[in-house]
């Protein structure tokens, strides 16, 4: 089965697989194919390659090793046991593989034990992030290290399988990567040419080693899955590459199962019981044991990973704290960065603006506040998908990264919204805070990544722009209509549509200061500067709701959002005149309104109120939560028109006085 002789190698790689066995067999769910394939990979890897100590697993420069193919799970988690990295999975977790609150779920759950360094399972997800923390890396270690303080010079990487390779996502990343010659990136290519559905000859012929050397990659092979020799020998090349590399691994999908390896069948198995006696009995196991461990197996891996891990953690730690003595800034920088905090008074200098600045478009506003914020964090980073001379959303007085210079803070992402958003969940994971932009109608592009964001809560800042059907002329197929409200179904985001100019500089404070990703959804079209000297300071943004303008004892309540709300004030005015009173409710994000107490709900949207009216240039789908079935909802429900983007305003009746007219529609109704 293997060529070497090392019998406590063997062992402890079978003892991988037969953990794996034993899981999936109880849980009665789960994919052991590329597990069973992969465990001699996955073991020389933590025992011979990885930069990893099991005692410190959150060490700032220790080797990233992502599991792309995520349903491969149990690989991961049996490593991760068996090199007993601290506070990660223990054998009763992977007993309870794939059940209600255990750490071991059916996909690797970033936070959920140390160790498993994202969320994967979507495939092709893993190999965006990884080129997020290559350049990550990079950046670090050009900020960072000092002349005898080599401080950061960790790699990342990637263990992925054909489904990976077929997702679009992972050309979009490897092109860039290959543009940026990551030579700290690796993807390990578990070729096993099957699929669910069959032999990827199905769908899947091209040449990927060609491709690969296109995308200006270095490629390596390694011809025999089980050739412990040949897989040290491979991953331990010390050839300088000053590109990324992909290795392809020629494997056999559910090796040692019988009747099943190297078919579709092989994906997810689920064995009867005479036939996990045969697996064992190929791998020379007891077959009458269930997660047997031996003090061999340990003994190996503390040994191994744990007695290398170790040395070179405290090398590094020595190092550091010599680093902390002769650069006490760029330290304190680092601590920073690892526990996710920013430098004091970030926040401090942004800009307020005047209610008689000339009007001015979100994206613009964004763009000053951007650029202060860039002089108080050096970690903050990013870019757009090609359209940064649109959305804003770049670093004035920084260059763009490129293959010479990693020290920049600016990133031509390309056309590749997909690819752009993992890469920055990679880049929050590393420490770095970063911000993606493109159009608001080309987050489905990214929705996947963006989900992810979400469930991992990764720092990402997602800008927004041309929020709206005031895109204008560029018509139907560029004027979001259903994606705020596709954004705000997807938990832990926090979605925020800023009315004015100091309402933004209110979100981006807010949005720096969660815990997770956010979304600033910025306009397009130029919208006024709010007189603030009769209105609600802005600072009101950070309950969600507040009242804008109020008169005493209102009748009405007019709820918008961003570009909407000075269409509402207007309303306000002359709804005033004609002796109507009501209030303009600012509601710029609905996750922070829940989050706030009843008292405070109530005393924003009272009861016995005759007319309800939301105001918002996109779906009305939602707003009945907070005008009710009684209420009126003015949007757009379909698709726009080509048109500039005043004239469309009044062709679908978002206008003040349709505000008006549904004010006084419902205050006939309920009288």
């Amino acid at each position: 089965m293997f060529t070497t002789n090392n019998k406590t190698s063997i062992k402890s790689i079978n003892t991988i697989r037969m953990l794996c066995v034993d899981a999936i067999q109880r849980a009665k769910s789960g994919h052991l194919g590329t597990p069973m394939a992969l465990a001699p990979l996955m073991y020389l890897l933590w025992q011979k390659i990885l930069k990893y100590d099991p005692e410190n697993p959150n060490w700032f420069n220790r080797d990233r090793l992502i599991l792309s193919n995520g349903h491969a799970s149990m690989l991961l988690y049996s490593i991760l046991f068996l090199a007993k990295v601290k506070n990660s999975i223990s054998l009763d977790d992977i007993k309870k593989f794939r059940q209600l609150k255990s750490k071991c779920a059916g996909h690797p759950e970033y936070e959920q034990a140390n160790g498993i360094e994202c969320t994967t399972g979507p495939l092709g997800q893993g190999l965006g992030v990884s080129v997020g923390m290559a350049i990550a890396a990079n950046w670090q270690s050009k900020y960072f290290n000092r002349p005898g303080y080599e401080i950061i010079n960790n790699k990342t990487y990637a263990i992925c399988g054909d489904g990976c390779m077929m997702e679009g996502i992972s050309s979009e990343a490897a092109s860039l990567a290959g543009h940026l010659r990551l030579s700290n990136l690796y993807w390990l290519y578990d070729s096993n040419r099957i699929t669910i559905d069959g032999s990827t000859k199905l769908s899947f012929t091209e040449q990927i080693s060609d491709k690969f050397k296109a995308y200006n990659w270095n490629v390596d092979h390694i011809n025999n899955a089980n050739d412990l020799l040949e897989i040290e020998q491979v991953l331990s090349n010390k050839k300088t590459h000053q590109k990324p590399t992909l290795i392809i691994i020629n494997s056999c999908i559910g090796y040692g199962v019988p009747n099943k390896n190297n078919t579709s069948a092989a994906h997810g198995i689920l064995f009867e019981a005479e036939e996990i006696k045969f697996v064992k009995q190929f791998y020379n196991w007891n077959k009458n044991t269930q997660f047997l461990i031996s003090d061999e197996v340990l003994d190996d891996f503390s040994k191994g990973v744990g007695l290398r891990g170790k040395i070179k953690f405290q090398n590094w730690n020595n190092l550091f704290k010599m680093y902390q003595k002769e650069y006490p800034k760029l330290s304190n920088d680092l601590l920073l960065m690892q526990s996710n905090k920013l430098p004091n008074n970030w926040s401090k200098d942004l800009p307020f603006f005047q209610h008689n600045h000339p009007h001015i478009s979100g994206r613009y506003v964004s763009s000053e506040i951007l650029n202060e914020i860039a002089n108080k964090i050096p970690w903050f980073i990013g870019g757009s998908a090609d359209v940064a001379s649109s959305t804003r959303a770049f670093i004035k007085k920084d260059f763009y990264i490129k293959s010479s210079d990693y020290a920049a803070r600016n990133i031509h992402f390309g056309v590749r919204e997909h690819a752009m958003a993992a890469i920055s969940n990679g880049l929050a994971l590393s420490g770095m805070r970063p911000f993606c932009s493109t159009f608001f109608v080309f987050s489905d592009y990214l929705k996947p990544s963006l989900r992810l964001s979400a469930l991992m809560k990764t720092r990402v800042l997602y800008i927004f722009t041309h929020d709206s059907i005031g895109v204008g002329e560029d018509g139907p197929t560029h004027q979001p209509i259903e994606h705020l409200l596709a954004l705000r179904a997807i938990p832990n985001i926090l979605v925020l549509r800023p009315a004015d100019a100091n309402e933004i500089t209110e979100a981006w404070k807010i949005a720096l200061s969660h815990n997770g990703p956010s979304a600033l959804i910025l306009t397009r079209q130029k919208t006024p500067v709010f007189d603030r000297t009769y209105l609600k300071p802005a600072i009101g943004l950070s309950f969600g709701a507040y009242i804008l303008a109020n008169s005493k004892k209102p009748e009405a309540l007019i709820i918008g959002t961003g570009s909407e709300v000075y269409l509402c004030l207007e309303a306000f005015h002359i709804l005033k005149k004609e002796g109507i009173s009501t209030r303009v409710i600012s509601m710029p994000s609905w996750e922070l309104f829940e989050k706030q107490s009843e008292q405070y709900k109530i005393s924003v949207f009272p009861v016995n109120i005759k007319a309800r009216v939301s105001v918002e240039a996109g779906s009305t789908i939602g707003w009945e939560r907070y005008i009710g079935l009684d209420g009126t909802s003015i949007g757009i429900d379909h698709f726009g028109r080509s048109a500039p983007s005043e004239i469309l305003y009044k062709f679908f009746n978002i206008t003040a006085e349709n505000i008006k007219n549904k004010v006084y529609e419902q205050i006939r109704k309920n009288k």
